[in-house]
């Protein structure tokens, strides 16, 4: 018995780096829609993170969140404050799903869990973006508000306020980023469940 229960943690943290591997290779394969601002982007990575969330617990898919953006750091072009952002959304998603999930683990209990995540960071992304993050941006990286407005404007001339291009853009773009792995998550979710569960928190 003392065996078993040494080798669970070993094995969730050998996946649990894996999980934060994966998460940071897909962090790199970025793309743009023609409907927002060129700088907002959509990627997977939160789908290795959602997955460990969910299979090992919310712990896990946390740490893969930070380890994800700590590696992101390497390379970042935003002196660190675009993977702030990421880390605060993700961190966001994965804890409302992980914790909901474990309340209800079956395949409805899963769909109820991401999609609350994934209006959990939807939500979050207005006033984190309105308080800190831009501000982070106007101060850190000297882009003056008018011109982040203005590449709003550029889609959307009658955004006149930051909260309103918040509220018409990121909040809806956030939303359909986290539904790209939501999607992809319960479709992968029930078989793969057997072998992560066996290896993670049972």
């Amino acid at each position: 018995m003392p065996k078993t229960t040494a080798r669970l943690p070993l094995k969730s943290i050998v996946l649990t780096a894996l999980f934060a591997a994966i998460s940071s290779v897909l962090f790199l394969v970025q793309f743009g829609t023609p409907l927002t601002p060129d700088f907002l982007k959509l990627d997977l990575s939160d789908l290795p993170a959602l997955l460990a969330a969910m299979t090992l617990g919310t712990p896990y898919g946390v740490l893969v969140c930070l380890l994800k953006n700590l590696i992101g750091l390497l390379h970042s072009s935003t002196f660190g404050i675009g993977e702030l952002s990421n880390l605060l959304l993700s961190t966001t998603f994965v804890t409302v799903a992980g914790l909901v999930y474990r309340k209800a683990s079956t395949r409805k209990g899963a769909v109820l869990a991401t999609l609350l995540g994934a209006a959990a960071m939807a939500a979050v992304s207005l006033p984190s973006n309105l308080f800190l993050i831009y501000p982070l941006y106007v101060s850190v990286m000297n882009l003056p508000l008018p011109v982040i407005l203005g590449w709003y404007q550029e889609i959307l001339p009658s955004a006149r306020e930051l909260w309103q291009a918040l509220l018409i853009f990121n909040v809806p773009f956030t939303f359909v980023k986290a539904m790209m792995s939501v999607v992809i998550v319960l479709m992968i979710y029930r078989p793969l469940k057997p072998f992560l569960t066996e290896s993670g928190r049972g």
